[in-house]
């Protein structure tokens, strides 16, 4: 058996080791065996690479767009020479079914792409002055250095979601994967040096969020903080940029519900819950958390529902045949099992699942099974509380106003997913629903070119679009007094 590989720092174009000398395990969620080591960097690490990028982008900044795209290209088609193999390091790390990982790595490809169509849309303005003889230029600049810090259930498009917006509009940036799913983002400096980019513009390291993520915020060097996590890790962020005033743009938690109206396609509604609660376990910031159906369609729509439910095959990730994978640690599988025996002890009957599977391929890992829980309540913990994993709460409603009610009783406010074909209904939904993305009539998973935002402790600052593009650069005003 081979020695697990250690992963150093990826930091001004060259691999290095932390100055601490420490490792650690990145650990398989299926088997628990150690997949690799990387490296747990200090504040002086994070130091280095943030001067490192702070020296590139002071040239990068002078490069033409089109030819920063022309460079980002480059780093697609190393990516795209590689889908396999990065697809099964993400299997390895973080526990998501083969097609799955297979699907991320071509995101992350189009989340380049789509940042690479910008290079020629970077437009300022020119307004009309008030005084005779002047022009009031305003001007789209690059930020300089942006520090990224990804989650553990997306990392690799999530990295791409933002080096790609962050190289295009001039700035550097610094990424920090999570020491849970390191791997696959890791080896983008691999592909960086493959595609020729120059040196400190991405730069990859790897360590304790609050050691070297706090020195990466709080650094002066920092203009910009992008992070996509947990609402507690968000909230820490905000305050210790506070010190600098650095840009903030946060995607934090989600408890999207998901409504099904008395005039909903039930089928419809049947496959857009399934795949928006189980997608990769369940682990997805938009997921479908608590599932709202009208009394008049419960009994048709839960029958349907539970038949799919119970025919998930949980399995082997690289197995063709399995539907969901495992959870990605053991403290988020103890947590799914805390969340089911709170509920039970409120009041919820448990109508499928709750546990870790039975078999000896189950004995190792962190496998949780599909669960359902019925006659829950809106008081209810799990209604309230972000699971992300593969528990769903069901609740029976009787009017239109009672379901939007539920809905925005909630501190979150990333996602929402509605069935219905009423469109006055509709029209509501926009007035009434208190989310930054609604789907209607048709399950979670945006596009590059919509606006990924949230509202209360869901985040702010948003990605994508042209409005997620706007993020990564800097206004500045420009008034030119010339005789005439």
């Amino acid at each position: 058996m081979t020695n697990p590989k250690t992963y150093q720092l990826f930091i001004n174009g060259q691999w290095s080791d932390s100055d601490t000398a420490q490792t650690v395990d990145v650990i398989s969620p299926s088997n628990e065996t150690v997949v690799a080591k990387i490296q747990n960097g200090s504040a002086a690490d994070a130091q280095r690479a943030l001067e490192a990028a702070d020296k590139a982008q002071k040239e990068w900044k002078k490069v033409p767009p089109k030819k920063r795209a022309d460079v980002v290209k480059k780093l697609i088609e190393e990516i795209k020479k590689s889908r396999e193999f990065l697809a099964e390091l993400l299997v390895k790390e973080q526990g998501k079914l083969l097609r799955v990982a297979q699907m991320e790595v071509d995101v992350t490809c189009t989340f380049l792409e789509y940042a690479c169509e910008w290079a020629r849309q970077i437009e300022g303005d020119i307004v009309p002055s008030d005084n005779e003889n002047e022009h009031i230029f305003i001007h789209k600049i690059p930020r300089g250095v942006v520090a990224a810090i990804t989650a553990w259930n997306f990392p690799l498009a999530l990295a791409g979601r933002k080096i790609g917006p962050a190289l295009i509009a001039g700035n550097s940036i610094v990424v920090k994967p999570t020491s849970e799913t390191p791997l696959a983002t890791l080896e983008l400096g691999n592909l960086a040096i493959k595609a020729g980019m120059p040196p400190g513009l991405l730069n990859i390291i790897t360590g304790p969020g609050r050691v070297m993520g706090t020195a990466m915020v709080e650094s002066p060097i920092t203009k910009m903080v992008t992070m996509t996590g947990s609402t507690p890790a968000g909230q820490s962020i905000a305050r210790a940029a506070a010190q600098n005033l650095t840009h903030v743009q946060l995607e934090l938690g989600g408890k999207a519900p998901f409504i099904v109206l008395a005039d909903a396609d039930i089928d419809e509604a049947v496959s857009g819950a399934l795949h928006s609660r189980f997608d990769n376990c369940g682990q997805v910031c938009t997921c479908n958390e608590r599932l709202y159906v009208h009394e008049s369609v419960y009994d048709e729509f839960m029958a349907k529902f539970m038949a799919k439910v119970k025919a998930i095959k949980v399995g082997d990730p690289m197995d063709p045949s399995s539907d969901m994978g495992p959870k990605v640690n053991a403290a988020e599988l103890k947590h799914m099992q805390e969340l089911v025996d709170i509920s039970v002890k409120e009041g919820a009957t448990l109508a499928h699942g709750g546990s870790r599977p039975q078999g000896a391929e189950f004995e190792k890992g962190f496998w949780f099974e599909p669960t359902i829980l019925t006659d829950v309540r809106q008081d209810m913990t799990i209604i309230h509380e972000e699971s992300f994993g593969p528990i769903l709460p069901v609740v029976k409603f009787s009017t239109f106003e009672q379901a939007i009610e539920y809905a925005n009783d909630c501190e979150y406010g990333l996602a929402c997913m509605v069935y219905t074909n009423d469109m006055s209904l509709i029209m509501r939904l926009n007035q009434e629903l208190e989310f930054g993305e609604v789907y209607v009539n048709r399950g979670h998973g945006e596009q590059h070119q919509g606006f990924h935002n949230g509202y209360k402790l869901s985040g702010s600052g948003g990605e994508d679009g042209k409005y997620g593009f706007e993020q990564y650069l800097e206004k500045k005003t420009f008034y030119v007094k010339f005789n005439a």
